[in-house]
């Protein structure tokens, strides 16, 4: 919990230092449960199943997508563009109200550097001397350093390929996943997405680092245009602690003696030029600066302030505010603006739609071609036209099914004669004959397309799976009809 103080009051109130941390809880140790959270969801999601159905899976081998425990097959990807709606219209509203939140406390990039930079070079092997500085690399000098990096490389390895795993129990469940590689050799496709994602992983984390923040990742551009006043994020307030940069990025004051020469300038200024904030920072920026698009919001230049500032019995001079209310002093932050209620109201249109369309899955799907041939004439004016029938049991389990000509009783089924069955997940071809022995459309001038509604069902189930689907029966002129 952070104590807020108003700026006027703080020159009169002293509050001990004691007193001002007692509550307070860095948000370095919130985000490691965050991380932790959202580890724990990546590797558990897709081991959930619901009635045999996976919570999420983008089966490419299967040809499915799994939503929420329910298979929809290839022919209902209609949902994909509800899927990507709400992906991007998500990141959009966190944006619009947190700013690069998802960056510093979900992404994967951020989770991995926090893994391997802090957890096994810092804490497990002591490559780095301090959490608290990320700006000094490991001396690679020493001998006894090199062997530490190669174990915190082969370490981050086997964790590289677990996260690769992960990833793609997305898209081909776990329970295949693994059959799939007792026999690699026949699944090499599989393996070597497997060992090229690991790798990219990494490279990305051991040698790439939070460049790939700063220069590869297209959302820190993305972000510039969806931040307002009101969005929030680590900010310095420049009123309390003096201004260290001028307008153009320039540092306003000398490298040495910092404090005496921003005090010569700013009697009244308040930050110390401990440089904290700034050698915390993992994307190596000076937050106060202002708005930079290499800040991933992980706020620990926020931690480091709070510590310097809570020693003095002071509140942090960076703060995860607003420019707003911390910048400017203009009130505030307006949390509940038109922008940001507008992005949640057509994100929960988006879902409600999502759910409703989902709601109504079928069981059982049915693409009906007509044959090359037209029609078919036999003696005594008897008209045949072929069709292909390609059923697909979508359902869990196995059915018999059967169709019916809805509203004609003069076209008759003439082949198949019985229902038939198919399995979970299975598809069938049938080929189907319509007859008529009856004059339906005396022109002698012109074959004549007649609509036909065609109602296929589940014989063992009919209430639920029951689908309608329209067909042409094509009558010949009335003088090609052998008598």
């Amino acid at each position: 919990m952070e104590a807020t103080i108003d700026v006027k009051e703080q020159k009169t109130k002293k509050i001990s230092a004691k007193e001002y941390l007692k509550d307070w809880v860095p948000y370095r140790i919130k985000r490691y449960w965050a991380y932790a959270i959202a580890t724990i969801i990546a590797l558990v999601m897709p081991w959930i199943t619901i009635g045999g159905n996976h919570l999420f899976l983008l089966s490419f081998d299967q040809k499915k997508l799994h939503l929420a425990g329910v298979a929809f097959d290839m022919q209902e990807l209609y949902l994909m563009p509800f899927l990507l709606m709400l992906l991007f219209l998500g990141i959009f509203a966190v944006t619009a109200v947190g700013g690069r939140a998802w960056c510093g406390w979900a992404c994967p990039q951020t989770i991995f550097r926090v893994i391997y930079r802090d957890g096994i070079e810092t804490k497990l092997l002591g490559l780095r001397k301090r959490i608290k500085n990320k700006q000094k690399d490991p001396d690679m000098s020493k001998s006894e350093n090199k062997v530490k990096y190669a174990i915190a490389i082969l370490l981050w390895s086997i964790l590289a390929f677990i996260a690769a795993a992960d990833f793609m129990w997305f898209f081909v469940p776990p329970e295949d996943f693994f059959t799939y590689l007792q026999n690699p050799s026949e699944h090499m496709t599989l393996v070597g997405m497997l060992v090229g994602i690991a790798l990219f992983i990494i490279v990305d984390v051991v040698f790439i680092k939070e460049d790939f923040c700063i220069y590869i990742c297209p959302y820190s551009r993305v972000q510039s245009v969806l931040y307002d006043d009101d969005t929030i994020m680590a900010v310095y307030d420049p009123i309390r602690g003096g201004e260290i940069y001028d307008g153009h990025g320039n540092e306003r004051h000398k490298q040495f003696n910092k404090q005496k020469e921003l005090l010569s300038v700013e009697p009244s200024a308040e930050c110390t030029t401990c440089e904290s904030c700034v050698t915390v920072c993992p994307t190596h920026i000076d937050i106060r600066k202002g708005l930079q698009l290499e800040c991933i919001n992980c706020l620990e230049c926020v931690d480091a302030c709070t510590t310097v500032m809570g020693a003095l019995g002071k509140p942090s001079l960076v703060q995860w505010s607003s420019e707003k209310e911390t910048l400017r002093h203009e009130g505030k932050t307006n949390y509940f603006r038109g922008k940001v209620i507008a992005y949640f109201t057509v994100l929960a249109l988006v879902l409600v739609a999502l759910f409703m369309m989902g709601s109504k899955k079928e069981h059982m799907l049915l693409d009906i071609n007509n044959s090359p041939r037209l029609y078919k004439t036999l003696e005594k004016g008897v008209v045949q036209n072929d069709y292909i029938f390609m059923f697909a049991n979508t359902d869990s389990k196995p059915h018999t099914y059967f169709f019916e000509i809805v509203g004609n009783d003069k076209i008759k089924i003439k082949r198949p004669t019985a229902p038939f069955k198919i399995g979970a997940g299975q598809k069938k071809k049938k080929v189907v004959v319509f007859e008529t022995k009856e004059v339906l459309v005396n022109n002698d001038r012109k074959d004549t397309p007649i609509p036909v509604k065609i109602r296929a069902f589940a014989v063992d189930d009919k209430e639920k799976i029951v689908i309608d689907r329209e067909a042409v029966f094509m009558y010949p002129r009335i003088d090609l009809l052998k008598k």
